[in-house]
């Protein structure tokens, strides 16, 4: 973890201000519509810029715009027993915000619930490839005993959700937290809303209540600010961010790339995967269709990582090189004719649908057989996370992943061990390296992350890794708020100050 300091280098932090008097709602426009609310489910981009710490807290949060590493939250401190198990003491005097006490039993629970298979809780595929078994000491105090052994375990606890115990195992539609905030409102279609609690454990925000709205078109965002009918946009795009005293750019956390199922032939041939990364320009979509100041990746985790590698390089664009592979292929009989399918997710970033339809285009010049499929989150993730459709044929899921944690290990098991819920293949060496980096601890970590990285790209060919994203917000000049690497899977409302 010594290289938390290093990434959050790269975060615009909030310069230190005047001290605003000022209290009251604002309006949020954002480019996709939760589908659900589900506290469990936070860790989604969608639903996180909504409840997570705002209704959903968690026991630890990292400081994304300083280099205090991670921090208290609902878990007061923390310490590493002599067997590698893990003791959080609790904060007293908390209550959720239908008026239960916060306590150990809640903790267990919480965890518990992230992990039944009575539920898809998203946040169960950060604990993959171990066994974690929380057992409660008293009321305010709670042992995690891990298998193997996780020096990290506090970090991956800033991704579990607390609910109350007496929460059914399934999701449900109106999420209670202790969060400063609590749903008020939830039309469907056409807005959220969340107002502040007067019991909040913490301190009281100067945003009292939060309207938010949804409008895919990224203009139609700025513009709605720029009109005052929203107070932020999150996310609009480079086209839109003309006006300094409004537009705010910065490294977001977010890898774009195209997830391949090596598993349906072509794409279980690594010279059609090859072909798939030399066939795409990513130079020219910098400065055009991608902002220009995004980063080519060669990895699902951005730099500087730890365990970032690099010597890894970005794969050139080389038409010729893939049209070889391909012919390669055939020749030895691979069916390079099937129609292979990129599933892509609607408004999922600025300029989303000419990006897919060039990245289509690049292709089929090279001889491939692409069909496009644009679809809504809640189906994208039918086609991204196991179980895989049966009968299926062969399919490239265009994503976006966040780790802003500073650690691959938020990333590596769940996208590329054999037991990972959106992992395309199955490599033992893979899954060993993954083992043994989740387990090591500082210059012996950041090795065998290093490894993984280089071993993934160069020998496996797992993806077809795009773009280290710069997002770009608009912000009213009457809020005092910059954006941060967390901003587009999170957007605290206690951060925000009012003019």
């Amino acid at each position: 973890m010594r290289k938390t300091a290093l990434l959050c280098a790269l975060v615009m932090g909030t310069a230190l201000s005047p001290a605003y008097a000022g209290s009251g709602p604002i309006k949020v426009v954002l480019a996709e519509e939760a589908d659900l609310l589900e506290p469990c489910m936070a860790t989604r981009s969608n639903i996180g810029r909504i409840i997570m710490g705002n209704v959903s807290e968690t026991l630890t949060e990292l400081d994304v715009q300083g280099d205090k590493g991670v921090m208290p939250r609902l878990a007061e401190k923390w310490e590493q027993n002599a067997d590698g198990s893990w003791r959080f003491h609790l904060r007293q005097g908390v209550k959720f915000s239908d008026g239960t006490t916060f306590d150990a039993k809640d903790v267990k629970h919480s965890f518990e619930r992230i992990m039944s298979d009575k539920n898809t809780c998203e946040s169960r595929r950060y604990f993959g490839g171990m066994t974690v078994t929380p057992a409660i000491v008293d009321d305010n105090t709670v042992d995690f005993k891990v298998d193997p052994v996780q020096p990290i375990l506090p970090l991956l606890m800033t991704l579990v959700t607390m609910v109350p115990e007496e929460t059914p195992l399934e999701f449900i539609r109106e999420p209670v937290g202790t969060g400063p905030y609590k749903l008020t409102n939830w039309t469907p279609g056409q807005q959220i809303v969340l107002s502040s609690r007067d019991d909040y454990w913490g301190e009281k925000p100067e945003v009292t209540e939060a309207t938010y709205l949804f409008r895919a078109d990224p203009s139609v965002r700025a513009a709605m600010v720029a009109a005052g009918e929203a107070d932020l946009s999150p996310s609009i795009s480079q086209l839109e961010a003309t006006n300094p005293a409004t537009d705010f750019s910065y490294l977001d956390s977010e890898t774009v790339y195209l997830r391949i199922d090596h598993n349906i032939e072509p794409l279980n041939d690594v010279r059609i995967r090859r072909a798939l990364n030399l066939a795409i320009d990513r130079q020219a979509f910098l400065g055009t269709l991608v902002p220009d100041s995004a980063l080519l990746a060669t990895a699902i985790v951005p730099p500087p990582t730890l365990g970032w590698n690099p010597d890894v390089k970005v794969f050139p664009y080389d038409p010729e090189g893939a049209k070889k592979l391909i012919e390669e292929a055939k020749a030895d009989g691979v069916k390079v004719d099937t129609p292979i399918t990129i599933i892509a997710r609607s408004a999922n970033f600025p300029n989303v649908t000419e990006i897919m339809e060039a990245i289509q285009q690049q292709l089929q010049e090279v001889g491939l057989k692409v069909e496009l499929k644009f679809v809504e989150v809640a189906e994208h993730e039918q086609y991204y996370s196991k179980p895989f459709a049966e009968g299926r044929g062969p399919q490239i899921v265009a994503a976006m992943h966040d780790n802003s944690k500073g650690d691959p290990s938020f990333s590596m098991f769940f996208k590329y061990a054999t037991e990972g819920t959106q992992s395309g293949f199955s490599d033992p060496k893979v899954d060993d390296l993954i083992k043994r980096a989740s387990a090591a601890v500082g210059e012996e970590r950041a090795k065998l992350w290093s490894e993984v990285i280089a071993y993934l790209h160069d020998h496996v060919v797992a993806d077809v890794l795009l773009f280290h994203m710069v997002g770009f917000s608009r912000v009213s000049e009457r809020l005092d708020f910059k954006p941060t690497m967390a901003t587009n899977s999170m957007l605290q409302l206690s951060g925000i100050k009012i003019k």
